[in-house]
């Protein structure tokens, strides 16, 4: 049997189609789980090497080793000049004799740095190896809404959230390593949890893929992030995989829906991304794809915008002399660098109160991960009211933070112009391209939920009749169909 998988920024779900009807995967009692994984055991950080007196005496040895070698291998080339030089005429021998040197040795700084970095490699290697191993057993992964509280309780461990926005980034070989180990778990979870309901052993699949994924390097970021989730499919104990882009898998979800053929627009607007399809869907006819587009901006950029100009201020952002970057590491938590380096900042004892403290205590483990879920909470609540109060006692006895629905609004504005400019580009293109404007717009993905985001939505295709599909299913329910299809 092949499954539809919706591995999403924010939150993942799956599904399959049985005997003609969706039926979805549920992780506990729910048909999505978050889109995060915690290990008790920390993944590797470069970072962390030291020379201990045992990994010191591995650098002696390779020395050592380095040096003989080094040694022989320039003697016996010498050897082989003279060798050469012997059998010239005598008159030419003397010459070439004078002119073969003794070859000049590397120096103990050249071995010793060489020597290092082998031993840093096979270190950080073993590292590697010894979680995976630690971790290869699900039951040392905890995943979701579990995985926070797991984390949040047990205060060590490393929590990895939204994977997915990492994938389409530049990436150090170790850390390509670790993000394909993650996205594997992720992936071995839903399988697993899909062969158990299913009752059968799952071993292909279609997963979705957005337009166009979060990068740094352009179409090869796209490419890169296929290649990682090819490979942590195939680690998870998937035999085949094939990728669908998200809007397209909506407008299939969509079209199975429709009794009547007509022509709409797939909004699909998640945690991470937004993507759009235009497809002629509905009746006895299959669906056709007539375009899609996308771009790297989701419900994540709300989230920072919102904690940067509402949340941040409490810690000293534009009040103090803390520079602007350190707030953005704080709010980032799904970048694990940015995390990192936000914890092991030893800069803020000087901060004047109450600035200093607060920042000293938002670097304990798992507060920047509580302070992300309250901003969290903010935008989802102040989506359908006026007024909004966090509780930030972690950080401060008493400590809260008002926000108004005038505030997200605020906070959303960049977000939505990016958006607002892409349905007019694909509108102009519509028109330009096909004449026919679509009748429907069908709007699926978490963000979907958001009322400015329909009004944005709405404005820009005003003839257009608004459909409210699944936020959290509409895509992979589609997936399910493609991967019935391709059964």
């Amino acid at each position: 049997m092949k499954i539809g998988i919706d591995f999403g920024t924010s939150y993942s779900a799956a599904a399959a189609v049985i005997d003609g009807r969706v039926r979805t995967v549920r992780f506990g009692e729910e048909q999505q789980f978050r889109t995060t994984v915690y290990f008790p055991e920390a993944v590797p950080d470069p970072s962390q090497f030291e020379l201990t007196d045992a990994l010191e005496a591995q650098v002696d040895a390779l020395v050592r080793s380095a040096r003989a070698q080094h040694t022989r291998a320039a003697n016996e080339a010498q050897a082989a000049r003279r060798e050469q030089a012997a059998r010239l005429p005598a008159d030419q021998r003397e010459a070439a004799l004078a002119l073969i040197a003794t070859p000049a040795s590397r120096s103990e700084t050249d071995l010793r740095r060489d020597a290092i970095r082998a031993v840093r490699r096979q270190w950080l290697e073993e590292q590697v190896r010894e979680a995976r191993a630690s971790a290869a057993s699900l039951q040392n992964a905890v995943y979701g809404e579990d995985a926070v509280e797991a984390y949040l309780t047990e205060g060590f461990g490393n929590l990895v959230q939204s994977p997915k926005s990492m994938l389409g980034y530049q990436l150090a070989p170790h850390v390509r390593q670790t993000i394909v180990g993650i996205a594997g778990y992720i992936l071995e979870h839903i399988r697993l949890s899909a062969s158990q309901q299913l009752g059968i052993n799952v071993r292909s699949a279609v997963l979705g893929r957005p337009v166009q994924f979060r990068s740094s390097m352009g179409d090869a970021g796209g490419d890169q992030a296929l290649a990682i989730l090819t490979e942590a499919a195939a680690g998870a104990g998937f035999d085949e995989v094939s990728f669908l882009e998200e809007p397209v898998a909506a407008a299939l979800g969509y079209h199975a829906q429709s009794a009547q053929r007509h022509r709409t627009l797939v909004v699909d607007i998640g945690g991470g991304t937004t993507d759009i399809t235009l497809a002629e869907v509905g009746g006895a006819d299959a669906p056709v794809v007539l375009g899609s587009w996308g771009i790297a901006r989701g419900g994540v950029d709300v989230d920072l915008s919102l904690s940067l100009s509402r949340f941040m201020p409490l810690f000293g952002k534009a009040v103090t002399r803390v520079p602007a970057h350190h707030f953005v590491e704080a709010a980032t938590v799904h970048d694990v660098v940015r995390q990192r380096d936000f914890q092991r900042r030893d800069a803020y004892r000087e901060v004047a109160e109450p600035f200093g403290p607060r920042l000293i205590a938002l670097q304990q483990p798992g507060n920047t991960t509580r302070l992300s879920r309250a901003v969290e909470s903010a935008k989802i609540e102040l989506s359908t009211r006026e007024d909004h109060r966090a509780e930030l006692g972690y950080i401060e006895p008493g400590l809260a933070l008002a926000t108004s629905a005038r505030d997200l609004g605020e906070s959303a504005g960049p977000f939505l112009g990016f958006v607002s400019d892409l349905l007019r580009e694909v509108g102009a293109e519509i028109d330009a391209r096909l004449g026919e404007a679509p009748s429907a717009v069908f709007l699926t993905g978490g963000m979907s939920r958001a009322p400015y985001v329909r009004e944005a939505v709405q404005r820009c295709f005003p003839q257009a009749r608004l459909v409210a599909g699944d936020p959290s299913l509409g895509v992979v329910s589609g997936l399910a169909f493609a991967a019935a299809q391709a059964a």
